[in-house]
């Protein structure tokens, strides 16, 4: 039935996410946020950044978001591949706050800077179809996530740090990426390009003349004839390099698969999202991966959740119509027209507390009753109380909308909760607004760490 909470198959039959005791682990080094885009991924991450510098940890948040809302919001002009220090953090025991925004690009090239020499690395970025692959290949930027994950884990500067997975399309591009980016680099494509400068001297010359003519000429009509020249000759400079990716790949993984890793899978109420959620959740489970549990966000609730959608439409019906509304035996009024007490409707004024913020709130509402039905016994004006009654009738509609989105939600998590039951969970209620400020992560942290979120 619309309106009624969840029973037992709902939020009561699983454990409730507790995120301050994750967060105060010291054990715990790294915490990943994923889950399809859109779903407030940055926002978490960078509330539970705050938090945690708060409660004392060494944090860094390594953001994928090119919206810069985080930067905004810590008081940081702009961030970048380095991470900076935020101000306004009321930390205790040492606890501190670094935010960086990944550069995909100029992580790329600080691999390639790492591991070739100067000629080689210089002949690698100036290549053009490195720039295409650094800038803009599929899943280089997920790769390059693990990759700076990797170098910040390595560093040991930080005590805990905190993944904004990229906006991909799909959750589990995160994990997938890096062996797609893998495969490629080590596919059968770039073999057959390296294998002329493998076998090397004339024997490789007369492949090159030979092997290499017909497929160059093939390929050249297909991709054109500079492009398989710049993709030849970027392979040949990378030779030395591309088992490294692999390897630096495989220990991230390994790296995500540890103990001291928390996966936090963050989702909307809403069914594409929490369906991306329970694939990542049977994913993680596959890999072995340590799943801390599912950050249900942007979760809508009523004041009045006991006035039912079904008798809010009928009792605004009424309004609109000039019936009584749920009203006890009244005055007969002047001019042959029913009269009302001057008491409110119960469901009005459920649905006006419910509705609309307390401060837009017409302060005659409550008093007035809420029909089209005026008397001159109460020196009402008429226009008057039909147009209370019009905003009454508007205010029970939202209501009854209200309730409507607030059962589609619950029925949406429940289906979630119902697959998944070992997955502990949190809820966050929706904010009337965007967080652009430290005092909204404050709120996100605080509502993050309360019981079920403090939805």
């Amino acid at each position: 039935m619309e309106g009624t909470a969840a029973g037992a198959g709902g939020l009561d039959a699983v454990p409730a996410l507790e995120i301050d005791p994750v967060l105060d682990d010291r054990g715990t080094r790294i915490i990943v946020c994923c889950g399809s885009g859109g779903v407030g991924k940055t926002t978490t991450a960078a509330a539970l950044g705050v938090r945690a510098a708060e409660r004392g940890r060494r944090v860094v948040v390594l953001t994928i978001d090119p919206a810069r809302r985080l930067a905004q919001s810590m008081g940081i002009d702009a961030l970048d591949n380095t991470p900076r220090k935020v101000d306004g953090i009321k930390g205790s025991d040492g606890g501190e706050l670094h935010a960086m925004m990944l550069d995909m690009k100029r992580t790329f090239d600080e691999i390639v800077e790492a591991h070739a020499d100067p000629a080689r690395a210089r002949a690698i970025l100036e290549n053009p179809f490195y720039q295409s692959l650094s800038a803009g290949f599929a899943g280089t930027q997920e790769y390059m996530a693990m990759e700076k994950l990797g170098q910040l884990r390595a560093r040991d500067e930080w005590d805990l740090i905190i993944v904004d997975t990229p906006p991909s399309r799909s959750a589990l591009d995160f994990l997938d990426a890096p062996k797609r980016l893998g495969s490629f680099l080590d596919g059968k494509f770039i073999k057959l390009l390296m294998a002329p400068a493998k076998v090397g001297g004339r024997a490789g010359m007369k492949f090159l003349n030979v092997g290499m003519s017909m497929m160059s000429g093939t390929l050249g009509k297909l991709l054109g004839g500079q492009f398989l020249g710049d993709v030849q000759t970027f392979v040949a400079a990378m030779d030395t390099m591309f088992g490294g990716f692999r390897t630096r790949a495989d220990a991230t993984y390994r790296l995500l698969q540890a103990p001291g890793t928390a996966f936090l899978v963050v989702a909307a109420p809403e069914r594409d999202a929490l369906r991306e959620a329970a694939y990542f959740v049977e994913r993680l489970a596959a890999e072995g991966m340590p799943l801390a549990g599912l950050v249900l966000n942007r979760v809508h609730g009523s004041g009045a959740a006991g006035l039912s959608a079904e008798r809010a439409r009928a009792a605004a019906e009424n309004l609109e119509e000039g019936r009584m509304v749920d009203r006890g035996p009244g005055k007969t009024g002047l001019r042959g027209v029913p009269a009302t007490s001057s008491e409110p409707s119960h469901h009005a004024t459920a649905a006006d507390s419910s509705a609309r913020p307390s401060a837009a709130r017409p302060s005659a509402a409550p008093e007035a009753a809420p029909t089209a039905d005026v008397t001159e016994e109460h020196g009402t004006d008429p226009d008057t109380g039909q147009d209370l009654a019009r905003l009454t009738a508007g205010l029970l509609r939202l209501h009854a909308e209200r309730m409507r989105v607030l059962a589609r939600e619950q029925r949406t998590r429940d289906r979630f909760t119902a697959l998944h039951p070992e997955v502990a969970v949190t809820e966050v209620a929706a904010l009337p607004g965007d967080v652009h400020d430290l005092a909204g992560l404050r709120a996100i942290g605080e509502r993050l760490s309360s019981p079920r979120g403090g939805s």
